[in-house]
């Protein structure tokens, strides 16, 4: 088995984060070349600590022609960014929020604005 510098195969990995940001939440970009952007979340990686964001981020794919994709060329696509560079959007205060976690009695969790304290809507389930 090959060694990669200080990551050796028996060290432990960390955790995925714990994430507030849902697939299908309206996020906004805080950090990085599309600062300031917002979008829809597409997907939500936690083992790797990335989410990808509708028209955020977009990378060109340069592919041959084949079976799929009869033509080839240049495709565009969204990728992933940092979880840490990204907040949630709040509708309310109309800007990025911190969010907190508010347990009611029949036991069941909402997303709050800290700043507002309005409930951040769950993602339409599709």
């Amino acid at each position: 088995m090959r060694r990669r510098g200080w990551l050796s195969a028996n060290r432990p990995t960390a955790s995925p984060p714990k994430t507030v940001v849902r697939k299908g939440d309206r996020v906004v970009v805080i950090a990085g070349k599309d600062r300031g952007k917002s979008g829809k979340v597409l997907q939500v990686s936690r083992e790797r600590w990335r989410v990808t964001i509708e028209k955020i981020n977009m990378i060109k794919r340069h592919t041959k022609p084949n079976q799929q994709n009869r033509q080839g060329g240049i495709l565009e696509r969204e990728g992933s960014i940092h979880l840490s560079n990204v907040m949630l959007y709040c509708t309310a205060c109309q800007k990025p929020a911190r969010v907190a976690s508010k347990t009611s009695t029949d036991g069941s969790r909402t997303r709050v604005c800290k700043k507002c304290g309005q409930t951040i809507e769950a993602p339409s389930a599709k």
